[in-house]
C-alpha cells in the first residue's frame, strides 16, 4: 500500500514537472525559435504588399475608367518551399485592409463560393421563408486574380545556415489576362545553432 502511494505521488510531481509554461504576449511582438517561416514574416508580407498593392495605378485607373472599385477573387497562392506555409495568413490580412480601404472589393474565393451556393440551393429547396430567399443569378464577377507563389532558397554549413523567402503575387485581369500589378516581398534570415557540449 505504501508502495502504491508513493508511486502515485512520483507519477503526480512527474506529470506536474512537465506540465507547459504558457506566457501571454502582443501578436506583433517578434518571436524567432527556430529560424523557420512564422506570423512575423506572414505579417512582413502582408504589409508590403498592402502597402504596394494600393500604391498602384490599376485602382485608380479601374475606378475612374467604370465608375466602382475594382472587383478582386483570390486564385492559387503556391507554397514552394521546403516547409510548410499556408499564404491564407497573409492574404487574409490583405482582403480586411483592402476591403476596409473601400477601394477593392473581394468576392468569395472558389471553396467558399460553393459552400455559399450550397446554402443558397438549400434555401431555395423549400424550407426557407419566400421573402429571405437569396436568388441564384446575382453573384458579383470579378475583375481580377490574385494568384502567386512562395519559394526559399536555404543555405547551411556547420550548425549555421540562411534561409531566403521570396514571396510574389500578381494580379491578373480577367478579361484581358494582362499582368496589372506585381508585388513581391524577400525575406532573409540567417541562424546559428550553439555547438553541442559534452
Amino acid at each position: 500500500m505504501r508502495k502504491c502511494s508513493l508511486l502515485f505521488v512520483l507519477v503526480v510531481l512527474t506529470a506536474a514537472g512537465c506540465a507547459p509554461k504558457v506566457t501571454r504576449m502582443e501578436p506583433d511582438k517578434v518571436v524567432d525559435f527556430s529560424g523557420g517561416w512564422n506570423d512575423t514574416d506572414a505579417r512582413l508580407v502582408a504589409q508590403e504588399m498592402i502597402k504596394d498593392c494600393l500604391a498602384g495605378p490599376w485602382v485608380n485607373e479601374f475606378t475612374q475608367k467604370s465608375g466602382r472599385p475594382p472587383v478582386v477573387i483570390i486564385g492559387a497562392v503556391k507554397n514552394r518551399t521546403f516547409e510548410h506555409i499556408d499564404p491564407g495568413v497573409f492574404i487574409t490580412d490583405m482582403e480586411q485592409v483592402l476591403t476596409n480601404s473601400g477601394k477593392v472589393i473581394f468576392v468569395a474565393s472558389k471553396d467558399d463560393r460553393e459552400e455559399v451556393r450550397a446554402e443558397r440551393s438549400d434555401q431555395q429547396a423549400g424550407n426557407t421563408a419566400f421573402p429571405t430567399i437569396s436568388p441564384k443569378g446575382l453573384e458579383t464577377g470579378a475583375d481580377f486574380m490574385v494568384q502567386g507563389s512562395v519559394h526559399s532558397i536555404k543555405d547551411a554549413l556547420r550548425g549555421r545556415y540562411a534561409v531566403f523567402y521570396q514571396v510574389t503575387l500578381e494580379l491578373v485581369d480577367l478579361k484581358t489576362n494582362q499582368k496589372r500589378w506585381i508585388g513581391q516581398k524577400e525575406i532573409k534570415k540567417v541562424v546559428e545553432r550553439p555547438a553541442v557540449k559534452f
